[in-house]
């Protein structure tokens, strides 16, 4: 599988089941209602919901928010989720998906694109940080409310 074997477009409302079970091979467990559900409250934000697809089958998504900073006049956006089946890792599609959503960020006039990984995920680390992603820019802490 290359490149050019793999496009990526908007999700769909039809691509919410293979969304659900790709998140919870990742160990997020979810319903493709949910995904549903989820799919329509990005929409709603206008934040784009990218899939890959290679032959006919879902094998990857990354999801962008688009926000206004408050402190000064622009916009910055944020990946909030990128996943790749785990079968077809290694090959490019996250690479491309990340590209994409780089693509979808400068369209919607973002100045910064921002992205997090868990320290369980070194593979998704070493992706960004190829992609000229800055690990030392800030540090993310986080408490559940």
């Amino acid at each position: 599988m290359n490149d050019a074997n793999v496009t990526v477009r908007p999700a769909t409302p039809d691509d919410a089941e293979r969304l659900a079970s790709l998140l919870t091979d990742e160990g997020y467990p979810a319903g493709s209602s949910d995904l549903a559900a989820r799919l329509e409250r990005y929409s709603g934000l206008g934040s784009p919901v990218l899939v890959a697809e290679a032959g006919g089958e879902v094998v990857g998504f990354v999801t962008l928010l688009v926000l206004p900073r408050f402190e000064v006049d622009d916009l910055f956006a944020r990946i909030t989720s990128l996943v790749v089946d785990a079968g077809v890792r290694e090959r490019g599609i996250g690479r491309l998906l990340m590209v994409a959503a780089e693509e979808q960020a400068t369209a919607a006039g973002a100045a910064w694109l921002e992205v997090t990984a868990g320290h369980h995920r070194p593979d998704a680390r070493r992706l960004f940080e190829s992609l000229g992603y800055d690990p030392g820019v800030a540090a993310y802490l986080r408490k559940r409310v």
